[in-house]
């Protein structure tokens, strides 16, 4: 998993101002969504909330302890979002809030039409009649890490909610529509992902990723893929990027990031070696995209990792 991206910090509520100090609520309200910034100031527990639309929220600071109906509690921490469908109820704790060390968060409310029409649009103009899917928001990977483009997006909506521009609703309708979309260009990813493990061939998604995924520790040249995918280079490239929301290169060095990890954490094998193991030409082009993705070194995470290796085993030892 990618190192997670953080919101930009948000003032908290003047004590002068709380009307409360369970999941105090400051409402911004634009045409078609409503930023809702939350506070708790004590311990509290199984503090109900349901909004009666689509729901994007994102944890600022401190942690809760989210309760879904059917689904195991959850921490929900400072740089991951969570979605959920219009009245979808649950249940929250806050174990660690106080007056010094509140929790915080934000949930955009985007109307129910406005989703829809935002969907149907995409799929009227958006989608290859010759692939099996559809873009639609999914709620079975509700719960995830923010990469950079979500983080951005939504501090970019912050900003614009909570601002006194008269021009506020346009520029918010624009970051909404692509927050949407990045939104389920990374579900979709992860589903077709899923998929791909038992049906490569199913659509071209699935052969591509599935094809990736068996010379991920090769050579992988974007000509290759484009063939494999009968298409040309120009519009391989084009495509996979409106499919995912990334490019071929950075979803194959993110795969390759992540067999690095398991590498660097279970065997003594060297930087080097891993590099080349996961297809990587130039190991200082390989630690270069680690830290990128990861925020620390190669060798960083392996010293991590091995001390982390040792006390588990010491203490199931």
């Amino acid at each position: 998993m990618a190192r997670k991206s953080f919101l930009e910090p948000i003032e908290l509520t003047p004590p002068k101002h709380l009307r409360t100090l369970v999941e105090n609520r400051r409402v911004f309200n634009l045409n078609n969504c409503e930023l809702n910034v939350f506070e708790c100031y004590e311990q509290s527990f199984k503090v109900p909330l349901t909004f009666n639309d689509f729901l994007i929220t994102s944890m600022v600071r401190g942690r809760k302890v989210m309760h879904m109906p059917g689904s195991p509690a959850f921490d929900y921490l400072p740089g991951e979002t969570v979605v959920f469908p219009a009245n979808q109820p649950m249940e929250i704790d806050f174990p660690d809030a106080n007056m010094d060390s509140p929790t915080q968060c934000i949930a955009l409310a985007v109307d129910g039409l406005y989703v829809r029409e935002t969907v149907n649009y995409l799929n009227n103009f958006y989608q290859n009649p010759d692939e099996h899917s559809t873009w639609r928001l999914q709620f079975n990977t509700y719960h995830f890490e923010n990469d950079d483009e979500i983080s951005s997006l939504i501090n970019k909506l912050i900003r614009i909610c909570s601002s006194g521009d008269t021009t506020k609703n346009i520029f918010a309708d624009l970051n909404l529509k692509e927050l949407l979309i990045r939104l389920m260009q990374s579900q979709h990813l992860q589903q077709v992902i899923s998929e791909a493990r038992t049906s490569n061939n199913h659509s071209r998604q699935h052969f591509v990723l599935n094809y990736i995924r068996e010379h991920l520790t090769e050579k992988i040249a974007v000509d290759t893929l484009s063939k494999q995918a009968y298409l040309s280079r120009n519009i391989f490239f084009k495509w996979f990027r409106e499919q995912f929301g990334i490019t071929p290169l950075e979803y194959i060095n993110r795969e390759r990031v992540n067999l690095a990890k398991q590498l660097l954490s279970q065997t003594g094998h060297s930087v080097s070696r891993v590099s080349d193991m996961c297809g990587f030409a130039d190991v200082n082009y390989f630690i270069r995209v680690f830290k990128k993705t990861e925020g620390i070194t190669p060798r960083t995470y392996q010293i991590i990792s091995s001390d982390h290796n040792r006390i588990i085993k010491g203490i199931t030892g």
